[in-house]
């Protein structure tokens, strides 16, 4: 029978190597790219599974000034599709670190 000393330094062990998980999870999200699309393509917004922008691409169908306020509702179209494909990189991401490290599933971590 393992000692209350044991247990509490095996699951401090475990807690630290999820801990590690996690922070490279974060890591490799940062470096996923996802492509968020609005108006059938005229508007599309790269950024990482984290949320960071990579880049813009606009038509150039949109430059027009007469076409500013669609402009502006297509940025803001595609950049929320983009956080949509993020958010679902992310949560595949934590699930997959939940699994491996024999996590139950629907166990909340904190900041997960």
């Amino acid at each position: 029978m393992k000692s209350m000393e044991e247990m509490i330094q095996a699951a401090q062990q475990a807690a630290a190597t999820i801990q590690k998980q996690m922070g490279e999870a974060q890591a490799k999200l940062d470096q996923i790219e996802v492509e968020g699309v609005a108006g059938g393509g005229l508007v599309k917004i790269r950024c990482s599974a984290k949320g960071r922008v990579i880049g813009v691409a606009i038509d150039d169908s949109l430059m027009a000034a007469s076409e500013k306020q669609m402009l502006e509702d297509l940025v803001a179209a595609a950049f929320n599709d983009a956080r949509v494909r993020a958010d679902a990189v992310t949560a595949e991401e934590m699930q997959r670190v939940q699994n491996a490290a024999g996590i139950p599933a629907g166990f909340k971590l904190p900041g997960m």
